[in-house]
């Protein structure tokens, strides 16, 4: 293999036609990277197809694709991640902060957490080998010579001459990613996660449900594939964002709500408690956008680099964009809250809440639409759902800070029906998401987990009957009853609950279906 260079675009060809499964790159690849147990740049997934006894067994190999057009390369805010002339896609350890960010923008799943450095890793094709004009370690070890490597763009080259002659198959293309690793004489449904089967058994292991991470259940299908093609070997991909996440959604809606909610009110002369509205609300947006970062950082595995991420930015990444939003955010909130406490709050600082509120309320959807691995969060409805969400978590709180500073009954009904309009506005929004046509097999398997699946009890139970059903009636019964004060806390805890509730599910379900 020549030295890399710019005009050159290296790949892979997989040739299912001789691969025997015998595990040699995975262990190639481990040894020549050093890569720990319990993780994978490249490894062996068996699938089986028929029965009895016309059956058939096929092996993929699976790893990074090098794509063209890397969305992984998009959403990482520190470059940690990067495309070199020569088409590999590399990554930069002394750079990431481990945010996990590519891992959900990757749609093969080809990126792991190294739990030694705590950075992301994955398959770099083994580019200091390459710098020194050798091949990737897989190729070497290979005893069928079923992986080759070399410049696509040299006509000359056996892999370009591969591709131009066989009929070649990419994991995805509907991503648009244009990967770099083709497969020859590969059957789809061993490309297709979404037409697999998987039970809980594997060759050499059996993987009861009590006895393995509930992250590792949750994927099982409801319903078999159409290929029936059941997955007999494969290794574990945990989910790479949990509750923090969850609450991070959360408590940013409760700040922008806060901060987006009462200035419309405060200049419509609406409302105006100079306690609650003048001090309180951007107190409020102040401690929970503070919470929200807190709860970044901590989710980061390379904590101490959260700077990384102001100061070594990439500026096609949201990850980026959020955080300055986000600083802008605190510094409004902070003058609006001194001006509230030393005179009344200009009608500048009011009119500007507004677009900074719904900026730090929307940019998680363009985010979570750089994570172009989970096509469940990739939902034209998701920023209204987000600006949804902020009104429902706004108005919550300011009702619940209200009863407590005093707020006349009057501006409580005011609060109560920006509650009201959020709740059946979200209510409609999540509805449309889970009952209208789905794009494709991996929305549609993550839906079924919502709908029929493991969530379906949390959903309805915390999600709609606590969270939308309950804050209803409890206005209502406020309203009618003149209880406004003590009905209003009550609307305002279920609603938070519930929404608590549907983020944290909303971000588990979408990491379920598996990716590769």
């Amino acid at each position: 293999m020549s030295r890399s260079g710019c005009g050159m675009r290296y790949g892979f060809v997989i040739d299912h036609r001789k691969c025997i499964g015998c595990h040699a790159c995975t262990v190639a690849c481990k040894s020549e990277n050093e890569v720990p147990l319990g993780v994978y740049r490249t490894w062996v997934k068996y699938i089986e197809k028929g029965a009895f006894p016309h059956t058939r067994r096929y092996f993929t190999v699976l790893r990074c694709n090098h794509c063209d057009d890397a969305p992984c390369v998009t959403i990482c805010p520190t470059k940690a991640l990067f495309r070199r002339p020569d088409g590999i896609v590399d990554f930069d350890a002394s750079r990431c902060i481990g945010c996990k960010s590519c891992m959900q923008a990757c749609p093969y799943d080809a990126i792991y957490i190294d739990p030694i450095t705590h950075t992301a890793a994955k398959c770099n094709y083994c580019s200091h080998r390459v710098d020194q004009g050798l091949l990737p370690a897989c190729v070497v070890v290979c005893p069928e010579k079923a992986i080759i490597a070399g410049d696509l763009d040299d006509p000359t080259s056996e892999i370009h001459q591969l591709v131009a002659r066989e009929q070649v198959s990419v994991r995805k293309p509907e991503q648009g990613t244009r990967p770099k690793l083709f497969y020859i004489g590969a059957d789809d449904a061993s490309l297709t996660p979404e037409v697999q089967t998987r039970q809980n058994g594997y060759l050499w292991a059996q993987l009861l449900p009590d006895g393995r991470p509930a992250e590792a259940t949750r994927g099982d299908e409801l319903l078999p594939g159409p290929a029936e093609a059941r997955v007999a070997y494969d290794v574990w991909h945990p989910k790479p964002w949990g509750w923090k996440v969850a609450s991070y959604l959360w408590t940013k809606s409760i700040a922008a709500g806060v901060l987006g909610l009462a200035p419309p009110l405060l200049l419509l002369g609406q409302v105006a408690h100079r306690a609650t509205f003048g001090v309180a609300a951007p107190l409020l947006a102040l401690l929970f956008v503070l919470l929200t970062a807190a709860l970044l950082v901590w989710d980061l595995k390379r904590p101490e680099r959260f700077w990384f991420l102001l100061v070594k930015p990439n500026p096609r990444s949201w990850l980026v964009w959020g955080g300055y939003i986000l600083v802008l955010f605190g510094l409004l909130a902070f003058l609006w809250f001194v001006a509230g406490v030393l005179t009344t709050v200009p009608s500048l600082l009011l009119v500007l809440g507004i677009p900074v509120a719904v900026a730090a309320a929307g940019y998680t959807a363009f985010l979570f639409g750089q994570a172009e691995g989970r096509d469940f969060w990739q939902s034209p409805l998701l920023l209204p759902q987000l600006l949804a969400q902020a009104a429902v978590a706004g108005a919550s709180v300011l009702l619940f800070a209200g009863v407590a500073l005093g707020v006349p009954s009057q501006e409580l009904r005011v609060l109560g029906m920006a509650l009201v309009t959020g709740l059946v506005v979200l209510a409609l929004l999540v509805a449309g998401e889970l009952w209208l046509p789905h794009v494709n097999a991996h929305v549609h398997k993550t839906v079924r987990l919502l709908t029929h699946g493991p969530y379906r009890t949390e959903l309805l139970i915390l999600g709609l009957g606590i969270g939308v059903v309950m804050p209803l009636a409890a206005l209502a019964l406020g309203w009618a009853s003149e209880a406004v004060e003590g009905w209003s806390v009550v609307a305002a805890l279920a609603a938070l609950a519930g929404l608590w509730s549907y983020e944290r599910i909303w971000v588990s379900a979408g990491q379920d279906v598996p990716l590769s």
